[in-house]
């Protein structure tokens, strides 16, 4: 097994560093500020890490692989906030990484005010920012307690 790297390929490390150039990423305050303003808090991590770790009130929960689909405009698929591509979308994952990666996507697609939470879910719970822990067995988000409601989009089989 070679590990060399194929011709004309990118490491990891450039993707990313390549996919926050285009972005104007947002601390934790900021991001809580633009989200009282409007802007569109979007959680993309697994179930697993939200049923451990809790997430952001009033975060719109769609899973990752589903992500484009459910907000892009122009897809059948889309959710019903996704009707134009101004609106000011904010990712987050549980560290930062991810979450950056799938806002250059979404920017792709012509989201162009599409960026991510610097630091992720585990930047904005250190900030001390509101976050709605969950609670008892792992059902799923429906068992998240908030005075807020979570939205939570199941993936489908097929996109």
């Amino acid at each position: 097994m070679s590990l060399a790297a194929p011709p004309g390929s990118r490491g990891i490390d450039q993707i990313l560093a390549e996919a926050r150039q285009k972005l104007v990423r947002l601390d934790p305050e900021p991001a809580h500020l633009a989200a009282r303003r409007g802007a569109v808090l979007v959680d993309t991590r697994p179930v697993g890490q939200r049923e451990a770790t809790g997430t952001i009130p009033g975060a719109l929960i769609i899973d990752r692989n589903v992500l484009e689909w459910r907000l892009d405009p122009r897809s059948d698929a889309r959710l019903p906030v996704a009707d134009s591509y101004d609106i000011h979308y904010i990712l987050f994952c549980q560290q930062g990484y991810a979450s950056s990666l799938a806002a250059a996507t979404l920017q792709d697609i012509g989201l162009h005010r599409a960026t991510d939470l610097a630091g992720g879910f585990v930047a904005w719970r250190a900030a001390g920012l509101p976050v709605l822990k969950p609670a008892g067995p792992h059902r799923g988000d429906r068992h998240l307690v908030s005075a807020h409601p979570v939205a939570h989009v199941a993936p489908r089989e097929d996109p």
